[in-house]
């Protein structure tokens, strides 16, 4: 049964490792639940660079823009740090976002309760955490104009970046945060700094009235995003949805995803609009970088890209069962104490390899097929 079409990049550092791990996940599916997908692969970031010349060639957008959903390993290293800036393998990534118009990004923070202990919080706080933060993620400073370096008259240079956002960027990624909202808890906390910056204000203004109109069975709290960072780390369980502006998102979520353990574990997905055959355009990528450091050696801990493909199980391909299977078997596999190098505590203690822990995934779906 064929459900769709995914693009694969899987970038540069331990991307190439852990989404060799998923496409293992993948092919797991296609042959033991009689799923298809209609599978192309290609270059993003330094290795679109290599490549291409380009972090991202019109090629690859192209196919972007076609099929259903895009998985992404990770992009950037030391190995592209003198280039231009427009040729950064980072820029790649902003493009897919922005030209894809994916402008809501989902980062899910959940503590499972193996790694309750592992969290920098102590276990009776994060126990259970399972929170889901909802990132602006194509305005804002990241793209807002006039931005560059420049120099003033006097010769000292200037740096500026503009923080932008429309009425209309600001309701439907609030519309986003409270449909995720009325399938959770009910409840969304919407944090910017209205105190200080004239786009918070308008931003609490448009998402209050997009409560009122349209969703007036939410719960709909409003908190100063440096509050809401303390919060993170006082009492986080008081969260269920945030959803916050481009670089309040960026800050939050990666603070947000220490209390879990480490980014290791964490995915994404990133939405758009609808395409013609009424999927919305994602991409699904792991929270964390290429971590050039630990390349090549096997140490990369794949969940987080693994479930990142749960996610779009979830999200593009309407195979919630499915995910939950995956999810399962991911939360089975910690609960046996199979550990990458990231979670471990102990000095003595030996990790398991990249493969060996998508190995034991695997095993565990086959347990509970």
């Amino acid at each position: 049964m064929a459900v769709g079409s995914l693009l694969i990049l899987p970038g540069d550092g331990i991307g190439p490792e852990v989404m060799d791990e998923v496409c293992r996940i993948i092919e797991w599916f296609e042959k033991k639940l009689d799923v298809e997908f209609e599978k192309k692969f290609d270059d993003v970031g330094g290795a679109a660079y290599d490549k291409y010349g380009t972090p991202l060639s019109d090629e690859t957008l192209r196919i972007a823009n076609e099929v259903d959903a895009i998985l992404l390993g990770a992009v950037g290293g030391p190995k592209y740090d003198n280039l231009e800036f427009s040729l950064k393998p980072e820029r790649g990534l902003l493009k897919l976002r922005k030209e894809l118009d994916l402008y809501s990004n989902l980062r899910p923070a959940q503590c499972f309760d193996a790694l309750s202990d592992y969290s920098s919080l102590k276990p009776n706080i994060v126990s259970g955490l399972d929170i889901m933060i909802v990132r602006e993620l194509s305005s804002g400073s990241y793209f807002g104009e006039p931005r560059g370096i420049e120099k003033s008259k006097t010769g000292e240079r200037y740096a500026v970046n503009t923080t932008y956002y429309s009425e209309s960027e600001i309701e439907r990624v609030a519309i986003s945060a409270f449909e995720i909202a009325s399938k959770r808890s009910k409840k969304v906390c919407s944090m910017e700094k209205a105190n200080v910056m004239e786009v918070g204000v308008l931003w609490r203004e448009v998402v209050q009235k997009i409560r009122d109109r349209d969703y007036p069975e939410i719960e709909l709290s409003h908190m100063y995003a440096d509050a809401g960072a303390m919060q993170l780390v006082r009492w986080p369980k008081q969260f269920d949805v945030i959803v916050t502006d481009n670089l309040f998102g960026d800050l939050l979520s990666d603070c947000a995803a220490m209390l879990t353990g480490s980014l290791g574990m964490l995915p994404s997905a990133s939405l758009g609009n609808k395409n013609a055959n009424g999927k919305l355009k994602a991409m699904y990528e792991p929270v964390h970088g290429s971590a050039p450091d630990i390349c090549g050696k096997g140490l990369a801990n794949p969940i987080a890209c693994i479930l990142s493909f749960s996610m779009a199980l979830k999200y593009t391909f309407d195979l919630k069962k499915e995910a939950e299977l995956l999810d399962k078997s991911v939360e089975r596999v910690l609960s046996k104490g199979i550990r990458t190098a990231d979670l471990l505590q102990k000095e003595n203690q030996k990790p398991s390899s990249t493969k060996e822990v998508c190995d034991e995934i695997l095993n565990e779906l086959n347990i509970q097929l």
